[in-house]
């Protein structure tokens, strides 16, 4: 199986685009709730791939009106690296606070909890998130509400979640601690569609 990357014909015009929104958008509703974990309360992972990319892009582009294909070719080059390679998992982490004075309060204190996230397949040690390989969104004082997320994985841990290994996921940081052991097998199988 081979990963693939979006490239300026995997995407639809404007035009047609506005026809097929409301299909693609249930569609990719469905798609996502599919490839999210929630880690308690206020921290949630949104496991990306080839579609929940390509409909970040395509609503990009809409909103812009980015018809020009300079454009379109900035929006992959930004987008493109959140794909999995077929040796990992990549999400966008979202810490999550409803009320804003209280979200500025936690994130000062989830300083560094980005690199406090893992995943785990069964028998083997965690994997420590690799964050944010696009910029630095954390300061001297707080964490960003917002990170992108990778988890690379060796061959014997592909191998395994092949054959059905269970897989957990968790955070470890001193003010957050939440894991899952194991995920749900919904999640696990839609991960594992990810890897090579």
């Amino acid at each position: 199986m081979e990963i693939k990357k979006l490239t300026k014909n995997s995407l639809w015009t404007l035009e047609h685009y506005a026809r097929v929104r409301d299909k693609f958008r249930k569609e990719m509703i469905e798609h996502k709730k599919s490839r999210m974990v929630s880690l308690g309360e206020n921290l949630t992972l949104h496991f990306e791939d080839a579609q929940t990319i390509k409909y970040q892009v395509q609503e990009i582009l809409r909103i812009e009106k980015t018809f020009e294909e300079e454009g379109i070719v900035d929006e992959l080059e930004a987008y493109n690296p959140l794909i999995p390679d077929g040796t990992n998992f990549k999400c966008t982490m979202m810490i999550e606070y409803s009320d804003e004075a209280v979200r500025r309060e936690k994130l000062k204190s989830l300083k560094g909890i980005e690199d406090k996230v893992w995943v785990r397949v069964e028998g083997r040690d965690k994997v420590w998130a690799i964050a944010d390989e696009d910029l630095a969104r954390e300061n001297d004082e707080k964490t960003s509400a917002v990170h992108f997320l990778r988890f690379e994985l060796d061959e014997d841990m592909i191998k395994s979640l092949h054959y059905g290994v269970g897989m957990s996921i968790g955070v470890d940081h001193t003010q957050y601690s939440v894991s899952i052991d194991p995920v749900s097998i919904d999640l696990r199988n839609n991960l594992v569609k990810d890897l090579i």
